[in-house]
């Protein structure tokens, strides 16, 4: 009897209350709390982690760069993080679903479905190619050691070639000549990828690429095959290996001769820097990306929590952990490139990278300095495959759940599966063109164009649309409903004033620093650039389009009422859940919401004159459930 008081108290319910079972058994649920944890972690600390932060900070001011970093992450980043995870955890909806709080900015939705499609997409190629350096890895020499192979050019100069007597030899090569290239980027450049001279000029599909990316991708489909109960368990481990590795790393790097020096050169306070515009711009839009605001991941991830879960507590959990990470990645990542330079006798500016650049050139190269290099490389690049595997599978995700959440129909959720391999299968062939002798083009193209302004225009969209359209306080009565206790005031004062201003402020801040993108020494077309323009576009126009259509749709016999009528939320706004539908979402049943609610077969027996008897118990069980989520 304990035991069943327990537990109903766990569920909501009070002593005498007929246990409730606060689980979807349509749609599904987490198998516990540490999978959705898990799962979050490894969709935030993504490959960004590894070569974008560590080249932000030393890049602006060293540890100068913290100050603002931090500042970021508490008014913008917890706070939209908090955001995205409660949104989708109230309605249990994908990125589409949630919008009947407000049926007109349902485009925002369809936007985040056209980000998540492009970053899908390029980001498997990244993936795909971390796999092919895992398995070229496996051999006594790793392949780009020396410059004595078929692709290399009479520029290459590597640092542990036979014909160099000394390291003055070396430093006199490197500076002597603007022309010297590593063995590690020849063999990126001339043999990984064959890279044509312009991006119009496809060339041929590179074939150990290809077949690495439908690895991949099967990969990807095995281990979402049944949705978040089996990507659940894979993430036990592709969250937490890559910190085994980080660590393994950490404890190597910094026992190497120079390691200290690349440290100092990451860590280093230029307090005169903590004044410039750039330094804060790039902490706030680092923060942005990094933790995944606005691609629909989070509120696709959260929307299988549990309608009870402690989404608050969750959000700082992980964006600290994905901040974290991101130091800590610094430190391994510049105790090497130290290591480096003073293998080198340069300065660690002169190693030290970003993107691709960092991961597939500067790295490699430091690894083959290394006893036993390819275990080191082979470690290396595992960790980049579960970083990248880890995103990857909530992108997947994102678009499956927002399908077959919004045909909704018992068809289609039996055949969940069959979806899933229809997107993944459409991802690989849509994948194909980046793996050609241009792809790298088109793969940075993407990157730089597709997931950049118009995810800062979607998130700030977002925001208005939920604090005044939708309205503040009904908000933060759903969360306290939710949760069992309301947003503190932090985060109420945040999501009101403080992260629209910061996000508005990331968006001319993007705008004023934008720079025609470039790659090494190619610079981009103007019709290369006017396309990745219009893959930008391409999210951010599904908003007005279908917000007039919308309108169009709404009754109403002034423009007025319609657009009244377009923004009200729907009558089947709310928990998804018949059971927690208490207050002012206390069931009026009509034909509408019927279809759209989820009632339980384990209390068939429950008439509606007793569902309604109930209501007022469960409006008050915000207080009784509230001692469990503060746990």
């Amino acid at each position: 009897m304990a035991d069943k008081c327990s537990e109903g108290l766990l569920n909501g319910t009070v002593p005498g209350e007929r246990g409730k079972q606060d689980k979807s058994v349509k749609r599904g649920n987490w198998g516990n709390q540490i999978e959705f944890v898990l799962t979050s972690v490894g969709y935030a600390v993504g490959l960004g982690n590894v070569w974008r932060f560590p080249y932000l900070c030393y890049r602006n001011g060293g540890g100068a760069f913290m100050f603002p970093y931090f500042i970021m992450l508490v008014f913008c980043g917890i706070p939209l993080f908090f955001m995205e995870l409660s949104f989708g955890q109230f309605a249990s909806q994908g990125c589409l679903g949630v919008w009947r709080v407000s049926p007109m900015f349902k485009g925002v939705g369809y936007g985040m479905m056209v980000v998540s499609t492009y970053i899908g997409i390029y980001y498997n190629v990244v993936i795909c190619i971390a796999f092919y350096y895992f398995f070229v890895s496996m051999t006594r020499v790793l392949p780009w050691t020396y410059c004595s192979n078929a692709w290399n050019t009479p520029d290459c100069v590597g640092v542990l070639d036979g014909n160099l007597s000394s390291r003055a030899a070396l430093n006199l090569a490197l500076n002597a000549t603007q022309k010297r290239t590593s063995p590690s980027e020849e063999y990126w450049r001339r043999y990984v990828l064959d890279l044509s001279d312009d991006i119009g000029n496809l060339g041929e599909v590179r074939l150990p690429l290809l077949g690495c990316l439908g690895v991949s991708w099967v990969v990807v489909f095995l281990c979402l095959i049944k949705g978040v109960k089996s990507s659940g368990k894979v993430v036990y481990f592709t969250a937490t290996f890559p910190y085994v590795v980080l660590t393994i790393l950490f404890v190597r790097g910094i026992t190497l001769e120079g390691a200290l020096t690349g440290i100092m050169y990451y860590l280093t306070p230029q307090w005169d820097k903590i004044l410039d515009a750039k330094v804060w711009g790039d902490a706030a839009s680092q923060i942005f990306y990094s933790l995944g605001c606005a691609w629909g991941g989070l509120i696709t991830m959260a929307s299988y929590n549990k309608f009870h879960n402690n989404c608050y507590r969750d959000s700082i959990i992980i964006s600290i952990t994905n901040c974290a990470t991101s130091v800590y990645a610094g430190f391994v990542i510049f105790s090497i490139l130290g290591f480096m330079a003073n293998h080198l006798g340069v300065d660690v500016s002169k190693v030290a990278d970003h993107g691709p650049g960092l991961a597939f050139v500067a790295y490699p190269e430091a690894l083959t300095l290394l006893p036993i290099s390819p275990l080191w490389s082979i470690l290396f690049f595992f960790m980049l495959i579960l970083l990248g595997l880890g995103t990857q599978f909530c992108l997947l995700e994102t678009l499956v759940t927002a399908i077959v959440d919004e045909v909704g129909n018992e068809w289609i959720i039996r055949r969940k599966t069959f979806v899933t391999l229809g997107v993944a299968v459409a991802g690989f062939l849509l994948g194909v063109p980046l793996t050609t002798q241009a792809g790298i083009y088109w793969l940075l193209l993407m990157d730089n164009y597709a997931a950049s302004f118009s995810l800062v225009i979607i998130s700030c969209i977002m925001c208005v649309a939920i604090m005044y359209i939708y309205g503040h306080r009904n908000y933060f009565k759903d969360i306290e409903m939710m949760l069992g206790f309301p947003p503190p005031l932090f985060f109420q004062i945040c999501w009101r004033f403080i992260s629209p201003a910061i996000i508005f402020f990331i968006l001319v801040f993007t705008v004023i620093q934008y720079r025609p993108i470039s790659y090494n020494d190619y610079v981009y077309p103007p019709w290369a650039i006017s396309i990745g323009f219009l893959m930008a576009l391409s999210s951010v126009i599904c908003i007005p389009i279908y917000a007039i259509y919308k309108v169009c749709c709404s009754e109403g016999d002034t423009l007025l009422e319609r657009l009244k009528n377009a923004t009200k939320a729907s009558k089947d706004w709310g928990p998804v859940l018949a059971e927690h539908r208490s207050g002012r979402y206390a069931p009026a049943f009509s034909p509408s919401t019927e279809s759209h609610l989820e009632v339980q077969p384990l209390q068939p027996e429950k008439s509606r004159s007793e569902v309604e008897a109930a209501s007022p118990v469960q409006g008050s069980n915000g207080s009784a459930h509230s001692q469990d989520s503060r746990l």
